[in-house]
């Protein structure tokens, strides 16, 4: 089983989601239909800008959890290294 690191965005350097899944389909699906209310229904956040893949869920909580420490410009200086137009990632892995 694969487990997932995502940042998403609201826009290019808008507001930023970080979050930890097993499922990125279906979690981006959440995102996106504003299916669970919270941060990123409130802030319009449903672009998947970047995310990691990981063997097992502890090493990629302990890595969401030292993101989750970084300054706001470092996590956008991450996006920008693997996707520097913020480009939504999500229709090209929900397929």
């Amino acid at each position: 089983m694969s487990y997932y690191v995502y940042l998403l965005a609201s826009r290019k350097h808008g507001t930023l989601y970080l979050g930890v899944t097993s499922d990125i389909v279906r979690r981006g699906y959440e995102h996106r239909s504003k299916a669970i209310g919270g941060f990123t229904t409130k802030y319009g956040v449903d672009k998947l800008v970047w995310f990691e893949i990981y063997d097992d869920i502890a090493t990629a909580i302990a890595r969401e959890k030292e993101l989750k420490k970084w300054r706001r410009d470092w996590k956008i200086r991450l996006i920008e290294e693997q996707n520097p137009e913020w480009v939504d990632l999500y229709p090209g892995i929900s397929n």
